[in-house]
This record gives structure tokens, C-alpha cells and sequence, in this order.
């Protein structure tokens, strides 16, 4: 499914969308070395009142004051927390902010979910919402019922593929197998037409892959070779499991992987999807069928239920045609071997604990994640992706106050003033662009907390039945998506469920998306200062809102379509503009040796750097007509500004997904987001009294917005 939205942290990629001295005791000053720099005070005439940086809303417990703020910024503001923090056993990375709000949100819908599983069993009462979600939430812990079912959710399926004696007949299967959820050879979704973003046009998008991503199978270092040489291992297992006996499944594990990587061969790269114009090839259902002739086009829509479908836009035609190739360059038997891996790969979290902890084997070699979650965490997460909103109701009735929503809506009216205030100064943007760009963001609308209607699901759950109950909800969803098409855009629906922790902008709605989830401590707190909270969740607002001026984003006009609203000469001093960041951020280092890409991180970056200028401006706004200054232990509220910002990407990470990450993570590493935001920022620049020439005030700063 391709997706164009833009968020602030994704677990997948392509949603598009943190060893010194102990730091000092709560209240105690900072060493004299501590800061390099003078309080500056945003207002010097006021009375300044003296607080504790618990008091604001920060932990300074997290902090490093022996580090010098001008050297390492992210040290100064994480080192304590990074010196003590381990990383869970059961996490590949942990984040401060997402990963500690994630866990306390997790813990509520674990509540909320063991207490619809009471009424689904009869003790208790609720409506028949509260008792789907306890029948879903009670297959998925019911493991007696899963290891009992055996293969039998997917055996059917398994022995159609089997009996397949050419790969027609393979290809006939595809519609069912994406039916339900199983993405082989390509993806289909409903998604807004880029050229008419009032209509839904039907995506077909490359895919097929069983590693994150294309250069998995293309790379030669020696990295990229063990974990082929893993994948290889690890699918032999599984076909095994499935029933194959293993000198087939061996023979069938090789073949898996080399056409895999002949898909992956002609896949666009992440750099490449990145580019919306190359996304966009509108060529309908006549073009899809010349693109890719041997496919049974006609059935595969009459499979889905919608034969109708015309209004076709193919983001990677080459990889269409390159299918059609490949279909005739492998046997039957290969195909066979392709088909049944991805089934049961699929279908692996929903089946008995050795397929469960085989499927475990493979995360763990891509992460390094140490230990598989216990079993209801994971039930927790399928039941959100499942039946997200109907559990997000009682999660919103619990954890999301009407002031968050009010501060929230404060927030992106200062920080939409703030990019008003910002565009004068911008020396290589016209006058004329300036508003056009001023009328796109006053445009840019914003949905918080969680939808304004709650979403039906219309799929039958059953007391166990774990594995039949996921794949009706794959074809519900799938269903639902492809309905969209030839109705009017819905503007007021939701890509991410209310408890998640995230935030995203979707250029094609022109609008921002604040989740009830994220907005909690301490990113958001009732009790936390303006210039905490503006540091922090201001952020995250800023951020979103600059994602609609960034590399991609930019590209989208007020009514979100594609459409070139800048002059070529603007887009040009754009462009300049961009190539100081990339060059910057392709310069960090991940771990020894690993860069991050400056290209494929670009957008994110852009929205990092626009987000903490944005939200600095906004809250000395806020703050203009103050009665008092609050100092907190030695840091003005400029000083403190910074620190919320630097202690909500407060994170460490395991090697193995430090090296996955830079590889497909458009967004940069914590370190970097911090520093490389700061480092471009001469507002912290001043708030710290960095010398010229330091590590947080280099000779040359890169600025887009």
C-alpha cells in the first residue's frame, strides 16, 4: 500500500510519516562547568521565580550537566537517562518518550481488552462492540484453541498452491491470497488520485518481498550476506513446518530467495519512492493489462468483488512488466515454493508457538531483539490493528482530557502564526510563492485526539478462532478500502488508531493528525510550563505542519494535488536549499562505518529542523506578556525550551536495528535529530551562548524553512 502521509516516527517504513558522572539530585545547582553559557532571559525586566526542572516538566535526572550543551547537545540532555537505561529485553530500541507512553497505554488497553473478554464469556455486561473485542482479544490468548487448529486456518490454501501445475495457476490464487492479507508479487490499495485529491483512484504498488527491503537482497557487504544466509535458513524452517519434507524445503528456500531478488531487482529504491511525480502513472485498466498480460485481471477484480474497477494508477510500471518476465523464467515448482512461504509467513503470528517462535528467529536477526513479547502484548497490538477504533472508545474515556485537546488546538494556531511570521525571511522564496504558500498553510487543517465518528467493523469474530478471525478482518479491510472508490474523499478519516504514539501529515487531505496517544507526558502535560510543553509537543505540531513545505509535501497544492504551484526558479532555490541538509545528515554515522542516507532521511529532517524553529517562535509568543521568568535550576526558560526537545528523542538502540534502521528509516537516528536540528538552530545557539565554531555552531548551518 503506498502511503504518502509523513509521521513523526514509524515502526514501518512506509507509513510517509531517541558513560559520564551521575547528574545531580533534583534542585541541586549545576556544577560550574556545567553550562557553558549565561542564562539568556527572554524578557530581563520580568522577576525571575525559582523553580525545579520537575516542576516544568522535565526530568533531570535525565540530563548530563557535566556535558558541555555547545559540544554535544544530546548528551547534555539524555546522558543520564541513556547511563542507566537498558534496553528491554523484549524491545529492539527504546524511546524515552514513545516507548514509556506506549507501555502505560498498553497496560490500559490490556484493562480495557481483559474486561471485554469477561463479558465475551458471559461475566458481565456491554454491548456487542465490547463483546467483539473480547472475542477477538480472547482467541488471540487462547493458545490451547491455536495449537489445536494447527495448519487448518491455512491448509485449503496451502493445497491449492500444491496442486498448481503451472504458474497460471498460481496466479489465479493471487486474489484470494491478497484477500486475505498475503501481498504476493504486488500490493493494491484505494487511494487518493494524486491529480484530484477529491477522488479515489485504485494503487497498485510494488511488493513481495519477505526482508524490509529491496537492498536486503541486492547489497554485497558482509553485513546484508548474513542476513541472507539467515533468511535462507529461516524460510527452509518454515516451509518445513508447513509440512514440506526438507530436502523440498531446502531446494524450495533457494528458490524463494532468488526470486525475491530478481523482484527485488526491479523494485524501485526508497530514495526513488520518495519522488510523488514517479509514483504517479496513471495507465488504467487496459495499461495494467499490457504492462502485465499474463495476469487474469478480469478475475482478480471479480475475486475481490469490485470487477468494475477501471481508474488504475500504477506506482512502479517497470515492475509490472517486470513480473511478466519473471513468470516465464521460473518453474511451477519455484512459484510453488514462493506462494506457500509467503502464506504461512503471513499467517505465522496467528499459528501454533513453533511457527510463532521460528517467525521470532528472523525479527531477532534483523533487530536484535533479545527476547520474544509475551503473549499479550502482541494480542493487545492485533486487537488495536484489528478493531482499532472500537477499542480506541473506552482508551479516549480514560486517558484524553478536553484541555489536551484545547492545548493541542492552541498549539497549531501559534505555531500557524509562527511559519506566518517566518516566510518573510525567507531569501529564496518570491512574494508571489509566499502566498501561495501562506493560503496552503492556513488551509492545512488538523484532527485531534480521535475521529469525529467511530468506525464500524462489519466481520464476523468467533471464541477460538484467532487465525480465521485475522483473515476476515484482512478482507473486511481490504474490502472497505476498495469500496472508497467512486465515493467522495473522506476527509475526516483516520490512518492511525486514537491510542497510538505518533503523529502524522497527509499531503493529499492537507491535514495534520494528533492521536490521543501521543498527547500524554512527556510530550504533553497539563502541569508542564509553556515553554516544556512547546519544546516538546510544539515540536511534534511543528514538525507536521513543515512536512506539508517539505521535499514531498511541498509538491502538493492547498486542495492536496500533485501540482507544480512554485515557479521553477523558487523550486530551484528550493533544491539548493536541501542539498546543505542532505549533505549534513549523510555525514552521521549510526554505528562505525553505517551512514544515514541524507537523501532518503531528507523530508524528515526538513520537518525536524522546521518543527523546533517553528515551536521556539511560537513559544516566546506565548510567553511575550508573562508576569515572571521561571528559571529551573540554572536554565532559562529558552534553555528549557531546548531540553524538552532534546529529552522526548532521548533513545537507545540495539546495533542490529541501528543498521536496519539507517537503511529504511526516513527518519534520521534520535541523535541526530536532536543535534542536527539544534546544531542549524541559532535561537539555541544564543539560549546557550555557543562560541563560533563549536560543534552546536558550525560554520555553516543548513536552513529550508
Amino acid at each position: 500500500m503506498v502511503r504518502l502521509r509523513t509521521v513523526l516516527v514509524s515502526a514501518t517504513p512506509l507509513l510517509a510519516a531517541c558513560g559520564s558522572s551521575p547528574p545531580p539530585s533534583p534542585g541541586a545547582p549545576p556544577p560550574a562547568t556545567a553550562s557553558a553559557a549565561p542564562v539568556t532571559s527572554a524578557a530581563p525586566s520580568r522577576p525571575t521565580r525559582e523553580v525545579t526542572l520537575a516542576e516544568v516538566g522535565l526530568d533531570p535526572s535525565a540530563m548530563d550537566r557535566n556535558a558541555k550543551p555547545c559540544d554535544d547537545f544530546y548528551r547534555f540532555a539524555c546522558g543520564g537517562w541513556i547511563d542507566r537505561t537498558e534496553i528491554p529485553a523484549d524491545k529492539a530500541r527504546w524511546v524515552r518518550s514513545f516507548n514509556e507512553i506506549h507501555d502505560r497505554n498498553e497496560a490500559d488497553l490490556r484493562e480495557i481488552l481483559g474486561r471485554a473478554a469477561r463479558v465475551a464469556a458471559g461475566d458481565g455486561t456491554g454491548d456487542e462492540g465490547t463483546r467483539k473485542l473480547g472475542t477477538y482479544y480472547g482467541a488471540c490468548l487462547d493458545e490451547p484453541a491455536i495449537e489445536k487448529a494447527g495448519l487448518a486456518p491455512i491448509e485449503g490454501t496451502l493445497r491449492k498452491i500444491a496442486k498448481a501445475r503451472k504458474p497460471a495457476d498460481l496466479v489465479a490464487l493471487v486474489g484470494e491470497l491478497h484477500e486475505s492479507g498475503t501481498w504476493v508479487l504486488f500490493r493494491l490499495s484505494a487511494e487518493q488520485d494524486f491529480k484530484d485529491a477529491t477522488r479515489y483512484l485504485a494503487y497498485l504498488d510494488q511488493g513481495g518481498l519477505g526482508l524490509p527491503d529491496r537492498d536486503y537482497y541486492l547489497k554485497e557487504d558482509d553485513a546484508s550476506a548474513k542476513i541472507r544466509e539467515t533468511y535462507v535458513a529461516h524460510v527452509e524452517r518454515m516451509l518445513v513446518l508447513s509440512g514440506q519434507r526438507p530436502k523440498l524445503a531446502k531446494k524450495g528456500a533457494a528458490e524463494v530467495v532468488q526470486i525475491e531478488t530478481e523482484l527485488a531487482r526491479v523494485s524501485k529504491t526508497k530514495v526513488e519512492r520518495r519522488d510523488p511525480k514517479a509514483l504517479y502513472n496513471r495507465l488504467d485498466r487496459g495499461g495494467v493489462g499490457r504492462a502485465l498480460p499474463a495476469f487474469p485481471w478480469a478475475a482478480y477484480f471479480e475475486r475481490l468483488g469490485y470487477p468494475g474497477i477501471q481508474d488504475i494508477n500504477v506506482t512502479a510500471p517497470a515492475f509490472l512488466e517486470g513480473i511478466e518476465s519473471l513468470l516465464g523464467r521460473f518453474d511451477v515448482g519455484a512459484w510453488r515454493s514462493y506462494f506457500a512461504w509467503h502464506v504461512v509467513r503471513e499467517a505465522a503470528p496467528t499459528l501454533g508457538k513453533a511457527f510463532v517462535d521460528e517467525s521470532f528467529v528472523l525479527e531477532q536477526a534483523l533487530t536484535g531483539q533479545k527476547e520474544q513479547r509475551v503473549r499479550w502484548k502482541r494480542c493487545v497490538d492485533a486487537t488495536d490493528e484489528a478493531l482499532g477504533e472500537l477499542l480506541a472508545r473506552d482508551y479516549v474515556a480514560l486517558r484524553f482530557s478536553p484541555e489536551a485537546k484545547t492545548t493541542a488546538e492552541r498549539m497549531v494556531k501559534e505555531i500557524g502564526a509562527a511559519f506566518a511570521r517566518a516566510l518573510p525571511g525567507l531569501a529564496w522564496m518570491d512574494d508571489e510563492t509566499r502566498g501561495v504558500a501562506l493560503e496552503k498553510a492556513r488551509a492545512m487543517a488538523y484532527l485531534i485526539g480521535y475521529p469525529p465518528a467511530w468506525r464500524n467493523y462489519a466481520f464476523e469474530v468467533a471464541p477460538g478462532q484467532y487465525a480465521g478471525n485475522t483473515l476476515r478482518a484482512n478482507a473486511f479491510e481490504l474490502r472497505r478500502q476498495l469500496a472508497k472508490i467512486g465515493r467522495p474523499v473522506d476527509r475526516s478519516e483516520w490512518f492511525m488508531t486514537p491510542p497510538t504514539v505518533n503523529a502524522y501529515y497527509n499531503p493529499l487531505m492537507n491535514h495534520m493528525v494528533f492521536p490521543a496517544g501521543i498527547l500524554q507526558p512527556p510530550f504533553y502535560s497539563p502541569t508542564a510550563s509553556v515553554a516544556v510543553n512547546m519544546g516538546a509537543m510544539g515540536m511534534v505540531v511543528g514538525h507536521e505542519l513543515t512536512h506539508g513545505f517539505d521535499d514531498e509535501g511541498s509538491q502538493f497544492d492547498a486542495a492536496g494535488n500533485l501540482r507544480d504551484w512554485w515557479p521553477a526558479a523558487v523550486r530551484s532555490r528550493f533544491e539548493e536549499e536541501t542539498q546543505c541538509m542532505q549533505r549534513q545528515y549523510s555525514a552521521y554515522e549510526a554505528l562505525p562505518g553505517v551512514h544515514l542516507d541524507g537523501r532518503l532521511t531528507l523530508g524528515e529532517n526538513i520537518a525536524d529542523n522546521g518543527g523546533v524553529k517553528l515551536a521556539y517562535s511560537a513559544y516566546r509568543a506565548m510567553r511575550a506578556d508573562a508576569p515572571e521568568e521561571l528559571s529551573a535550576e540554572g536554565l532559562s526558560e529558552d534553555q528549557q525550551f531546548f531540553v524538552a526537545t532534546g529529552q522526548i528523542w532521548c533513545a537507545k538502540a540495539r546495533d542490529e536495528y541501528a543498521r536496519m534502521a539507517a537503511q529504511v528509516d526516513p527518519h534520521s537516528a534520535p541523535r541526530f535529530r536532536v543535534n542536527g536540528a539544534l546544531a542549524n538552530s541559532p535561537d539555541f545557539a544564543h539560549a546557550f551562548s555557543c562560541p563560533a565554531g563549536a560543534p552546536m555552531r558550525p560554520a555553516q548551518r543548513c536552513a529550508v524553512w
